[in-house]
């Protein structure tokens, strides 16, 4: 008798080719308080989407995570790859990320654009990338909601197994940005 196996994910996705945010930006760029071998940096993956708990994880993470020689990790999960209006809106929205978080945390970013649900592509991720740490919004649900409908926070929690899970509680909507 043989092992049931199951059926293997289709797994597709597309790099986001970032814009150069300094004149050094292919070379390892010199930080001032930096000396002597520039120290290992750690990669931090953050989930990403168009929607506001998401820009606050974001921002919580470059203030209270990041560090010099970090490299920031932005994934985010569409419905497809190929459709050409969500990759540029996304691509968009990577690229305005990127240059935050060089500007605010002085940080390596990374982009990539991947099809699927949403917790199984930030648990692949967290896989492939073994990353310090995942960072991911909380859509601020309750619990009886949570429960019904799923949470990719809650999946995540479950299992990724690779790298400890940050859900940064959404912000109320009159409280002002961290950044």
């Amino acid at each position: 008798m043989e092992p049931v196996k199951e059926e293997e994910e289709v797994y597709s996705w597309r790099e986001v080719n970032l814009p150069a945010l300094s004149p050094t930006a292919a070379a390892e760029p010199e930080l001032e308080r930096e000396t002597g071998e520039r120290r290992r940096g750690r990669d931090i993956l953050i989930a990403v989407d168009h929607g506001p708990n998401s820009k606050h994880a974001f921002d919580w993470a470059l203030i209270h995570l990041c560090r010099l020689a970090d490299t920031i990790h932005l994934v985010h999960a569409v419905s497809s790859v190929q459709n050409q209006i969500v990759y540029d809106m996304s691509q968009g929205l990577m690229e305005k990320l990127a240059i935050e978080a060089m500007d605010v945390a002085m940080v390596r970013t990374k982009a990539r654009i991947v099809e699927g649900d949403a917790a199984k592509v930030i648990c692949k991720e967290a896989e492939r990338l073994k990353p310090a740490a995942v960072v991911i919004g909380s859509r601020g649900r309750g619990l009886i909601q949570s429960v019904l409908q799923g949470s990719v926070g809650e999946y995540c929690l479950h299992h990724c197994k690779t790298a400890p899970i940050i859900v940064v509680p959404g912000k109320e909507a009159g409280d002002a940005s961290l950044i």
